[in-house]
């Protein structure tokens, strides 16, 4: 199942332990990020992951402009999610100097089951504020995130996909060296 595509099954019910699962998953997320743990973080990925963040068209349907959809600002897989962690550690990271404050949030969470035991689909909402140093105005990106959870041999969920895109077609941030 594409990441782009929910299945059509209702929501679950919020009460229901697989959206309470999903929910933590992202509480606990988010949390990673904004304290900059990128090895929490990491651990919450797959092996398997596939993490994109797609540029957002604003031409009409049909046109030339659709296939844009399959441009990404990043298309990353676990490897390439490790080097950007491992390139954060360097003196090397100029995007991220000063590091970034943020604060990601999370809302609007709905989780569809899938047909494959143990995995759910979510769909959210986020807003991150991001504040670099003392001289620029802080950016504030927000979008739709459509991530495939499953459960690791911990029981605990793993991200297997995640699929971003920004309300904005145009960033106004000075660079995208953040996780969304």
């Amino acid at each position: 199942m594409s990441t782009s595509q929910l299945p059509r099954q209702k929501a679950l019910r919020f009460g229901d332990p697989l959206h309470q699962d999903a929910c933590r998953f992202l509480m606990e997320e988010a949390h990673a990020l904004d304290d900059r743990d990128f090895d929490a973080w990491l651990a919450m990925m797959s092996p398997e992951i596939r993490y994109q963040v797609r540029v957002n068209p604003t031409t009409g349907r049909g046109g030339a402009g659709d296939r844009l959809a399959a441009v990404m600002h990043y298309d990353e897989d676990f490897y390439s999610l490790q080097m950007r962690v491992d390139r954060l550690r360097t003196n090397f990271a100029w995007a991220e100097d000063p590091p970034s404050r943020t604060r990601h949030l999370v809302t609007n969470v709905c989780t569809y089951p899938t047909d494959l035991a143990g995995i759910v689909a979510v769909r959210s909402s986020f807003m991150l504020f991001r504040s670099r140093g003392d001289l620029r105005e802080p950016d504030i990106l927000c979008g739709e995130r459509r991530d495939r959870l499953g459960y690791g041999s911990d029981k605990d969920f793993r991200l297997l996909s995640r699929d971003v895109v920004l309300d904005e077609s145009v960033l106004r941030t000075q660079n995208l060296a953040v996780f969304l």
